[in-house]
């Protein structure tokens, strides 16, 4: 199953977190009260989101946390690649394939296609939208129930 790991998630709500208030700087203990989620568990997170780039901190008695750019400039994939590493659904997805049967595979080209088209799904969907303060437009179309096959009395 495809999954995206607790701490990635706990690191998405955390960069919502900031997203809800850009211009101020939050403390990690108040990142923390305001996600419900362990001090430990949100300075580990964000320290990797700063390393990462997508989050800044000033040091100081007044300094704390935000967002280094604009929720709507961060989309979805970029959160996944700073948390997870890069994004590959298989071996021979990723862009440094070390998958040994790679030349005789024939299922590997629609892998790489699959790849693609879920990394493009996730650039579209920004922090804002996963944040609530934007509503994500579908560009793909929802999934719809097929229709029950019935069968009369007089079949």
């Amino acid at each position: 199953m495809l999954r995206i790991s607790k701490l990635t998630d706990y690191g998405t709500v955390i960069l919502a977190c900031l997203a809800a208030q850009p211009e101020r700087l939050l403390t990690a203990a108040e990142v923390a009260e305001r996600t419900r989620l362990g001090l430990p568990t949100v300075s580990k997170l964000l320290k990797k989101l700063h390393r990462s780039g997508l989050v800044v901190s000033t040091r100081g008695s007044h300094g704390g946390y935000q967002l280094a750019c604009p929720p709507t400039d961060i989309n979805a994939a970029r959160i996944l690649e700073a948390l997870e590493g890069p994004f590959a659904l298989t071996e021979c997805s990723g862009e440094a394939s070390t998958c040994g049967i790679e030349d005789s595979c024939q299922v590997g080209h629609a892998w790489q296609r699959v790849n693609a088209a879920i990394r493009r799904a996730l650039t579209e969907i920004s922090l804002a939208q996963l944040a609530g303060a934007e509503r994500a437009t579908p560009t793909v179309a929802p999934l719809t129930r097929m229709p029950r096959a019935t069968s009369s009395a007089t079949d």
